[in-house]
């Protein structure tokens, strides 16, 4: 237990230290935000703020650090010591987790107490949402540390998956603003049924249907980048 919270520590440090992440999770929402403080409707933009924030460290900052590791043969020599791989794999997600929640608060405070944004309706299940959209993002984005052979190549990918992915959710603006077709497309993309489970928690009676899908696809995610993952 001692070795993982280290770890986590020391991940969350370097997370922190790495300029792209904090401004894609914390200073780049929050100017959205401010940007958007306009509209008469300002508290459907927050949702989908903190699935951007989750995308932002799960599909685009996770793949590039793993694939960095795996080629700088840091997990192989990791396994020969008593510390497991799998512990510096949980450490990074604890460290995205705690970087997430760090920009949902600055996020979601500086809505509430700025711009009059109301409270979520149910804080539980927006809670259950939040974790579940941060583990489908996850799930994803070691699927793409798997695939790429090296660290620029996944932050490559990483980019290639996310940057489509948050417009058409509806996670850098609501989905309402898009032609119809676009909108079909995003339909189909893993990140909008995340979209769709934090703004039905936020707002109203949250629906089953998106936090099943959620949890399928952190299943088969998962399961694919455990078959699919090179330690070294």
């Amino acid at each position: 237990m001692k070795a993982f919270t280290q770890l986590s520590l020391a991940e969350l440090k370097l997370l922190a230290r790495d300029p792209g992440s904090l401004f894609f999770m914390v200073a780049f929402p929050m100017m959205l935000l401010v940007l958007n403080s306009g509209s008469r409707h300002l508290e459907r933009f927050v949702p989908g703020y903190l699935a951007m924030i989750l995308a932002t460290g799960g599909l685009a900052a996770l793949p590039g650090i793993l694939a960095t590791y795996r080629e700088r043969k840091v997990l192989r020599r990791l396994a020969t010591t008593p510390v497991s791989p799998f512990v510096l794999l949980a450490g990074q997600i604890v460290a995205q987790l705690a970087m997430a929640l760090a920009g949902t608060v600055i996020v979601v405070g500086v809505g509430v107490l700025g711009f009059g944004v109301d409270l979520p309706a149910h804080p539980l299940r927006l809670a259950l949402a939040f974790t579940l959209c941060a583990l489908m993002c996850y799930a994803i984005g070691f699927v793409i540390a798997a695939l790429a052979p090296r660290g620029r190549v996944a932050d490559l990918m990483g980019l290639l998956v996310m940057f489509p992915m948050i417009f058409l959710a509806g996670a850098a603006f609501p989905r309402e603003g898009l032609p119809e077709a676009i909108r079909r497309i995003g339909d189909y993309l893993p990140l909008t049924q995340g979209v769709i489970a934090l703004r039905e928690s936020w707002f109203g009676t949250p629906s089953a249907a998106p936090l099943l899908i959620l949890s399928v696809i952190i299943v088969l995610g998962t399961a694919a980048a455990v078959a699919l993952f090179r330690w070294e």
